[in-house]
């Protein structure tokens, strides 16, 4: 077959492949070899089927050094010989393929490859997705002393209450406030008004509980805590042991950090238990 019928062969069979044929290139068409014109079809038409399935996605355009890059190695490609030898038909009457028919199976296989270059750098080059409905996850509200008492006082039968008085600390003659504790709990706060700041590098607060399990002598240690400002304040108490039924509780002024054994020197209040709630 000549170079020009090939030529024609290959753009019918093409068009048939892509878009079909009206019925005078149909006729056309059949006047040609018939056997390799059906072979040739049905290569094409895989071909076609194979590129259409192909997903771009969104077009993102190319950059310029990569698109060179793939035409100067499709260029180079194109114009060396086939490494393999020549595909005959089984036909006794067989006929290398050459022309167009010779560069068909180049020729997909470059589209494909190209196909997949364009492809990856489209996925690539995709920003990444924000969720439409993110997730938000909130932090965990931290409760105040303050609420934490008020919780304590609605939630808790048999509580221990008891008022402030000032100790034998002149200047704090003016304190006031109460203090409550749960036995069931382990729990307690202490609120204070008139409770004056200390400078924490020169002293401490230490409170001290004493029940009915320790020695008058050797109080259970309630913990220290420092006061930043005047005004009221809620303390938390830290006891040190379990407390059973504690009958009073006192506040001294101490070193840093606190002692084990008060000499209670400068005791800053008292407060005596008297009532126990319901």
């Amino acid at each position: 077959m000549s170079e020009e019928k090939n030529e024609i062969l290959f753009d019918l069979l093409t068009k048939k492949a892509i878009y079909g044929l009206d019925e005078a290139e149909e006729m056309q068409l059949g006047q040609i070899d018939p056997g390799m014109a059906d072979a040739e079809f049905r290569s094409l038409e895989m071909t076609a089927a194979a590129i259409s399935m192909i997903d771009f996605g969104e077009v993102v355009p190319m950059p310029d050094h990569l698109f060179a890059k793939i035409s100067a190695n499709a260029e180079k490609l194109v114009g060396q010989e086939s490494p393999w030898p020549p595909v005959y038909k089984t036909d006794e009457n067989e006929r290398p393929a050459s022309g167009w028919f010779g560069w068909l199976g180049w020729t997909a296989a470059l589209a494909a490859c190209i196909a997949l270059a364009v492809n990856i750098y489209i996925t690539n080059s995709k920003p990444q997705q924000l969720a439409v409905n993110p997730v938000t996850v909130e932090t965990p509200k931290v409760k105040t002393p303050g609420e934490l008492r008020e919780e304590l006082l609605k939630s808790t039968a048999g509580l221990i209450k008891a008022n402030w008085a000032a100790g034998n600390v002149k200047e704090l003659k003016d304190l006031s406030g109460d203090v409550v504790w749960s036995d069931e709990k382990q729990q307690g706060y202490m609120r204070f008004k008139g409770l004056p700041a200390n400078d924490k590098a020169k002293e401490t607060y230490q409170l001290w509980i004493f029940d009915k399990t320790q020695d008058k002598a050797t109080p259970i240690d309630g913990g220290t805590f420092d006061v930043a400002e005047n005004g009221e304040v809620i303390i938390p108490i830290d006891a040190k042991l379990k407390a059973v039924e504690p009958g009073m509780f006192a506040i001294t002024v101490e070193k840093p950090g606190g002692v084990v054994v008060s000499k209670r020197e400068k005791i800053a209040a008292l407060a005596t238990v008297e009532t126990k709630t319901s």
